[in-house]
């Protein structure tokens, strides 16, 4: 796809890789929503990089429902949703694992995003046109010891975008998910502090170009998922 121009949504967009991959696109000449729901992260993110804001909560259908309204109404369109909002969960093993954490994890990573993708899939079909991209983690690839909510919700959110895979590609719709490994950001950090950058790990910045770069590729073609890892984070 054209970048130059295009009309983008990043969910969880005031930090990380929500916040590198709308300032890429938005350096690149795209027009960029972010959302987020700590309002004046949410703002300063948005004065900082160039983009607009929508304060919501992806877990809360009302949410879900204002954030399109308001992008109809301002933009008439939108040619790309990136689902990036996620949060981390308690590592706990199967004996102390808490149905609480379950919902509050699920609610976001897995609801979340399938009604963020709902909204959006409404526009593209009747538009003939669209990208979605799913932001998961390497955790979706593999489950691990302690991993049973976070791990299981980001191998749900890989089940879902298969499931749109082969649901909306007659209608010209590229959906796409981007497995990083571990990054430097403030995930699971409920302050939402960044975390100090690590000179072999992943920084924001290489999965936002992954994203930007899987979009850019012509719209004949589309990456169905792609895996970032640390060269050697070790």
């Amino acid at each position: 796809m054209t970048i130059k121009d295009s009309i983008f949504l990043v969910t969880g967009g005031s930090l990380g890789i929500g916040k590198a991959t709308a300032k890429l696109l938005v350096d690149k000449g795209g027009k960029v929503i972010i959302t987020g729901r700590n309002k004046k992260r949410l703002e300063d993110a948005a004065e900082s990089i160039g983009a607009f804001p929508i304060q919501a909560d992806v877990s809360v259908e009302s949410d879900v429902l204002k954030t399109y309204q308001i992008i109809l109404e301002k933009f008439g369109t939108l040619h790309c949703l990136i689902n990036n909002a996620g949060i981390g969960s308690k590592w706990s093993d199967i004996t102390n694992v808490d149905l609480d954490d379950f919902q509050k994890v699920y609610s976001v990573n897995v609801f979340g995003a399938a009604l963020m993708a709902r909204e959006a899939s409404k526009i593209f079909i009747k538009q003939n046109y669209g990208n979605i991209v799913n932001i998961s983690s390497t955790a979706g690839t593999k489950g691990f010891a302690y991993g049973t909510v976070y791990s299981s919700s980001k191998f749900a959110l890989k089940g879902m975008t298969q499931c749109w895979q082969a649901e909306l590609r007659k209608y010209n719709v590229r959906v796409m998910l981007i497995n990083p490994s571990e990054v430097t950001t403030a995930f699971n950090n409920p302050e939402g502090i960044e975390r100090a950058e690590e000179p072999k790990k992943l920084r924001s910045i290489e999965i936002a170009h992954s994203i930007v770069s899987a979009l850019e590729m012509d719209d004949r073609g589309f990456i169905p998922e792609l895996t970032v890892w640390a060269t050697n984070p070790f």
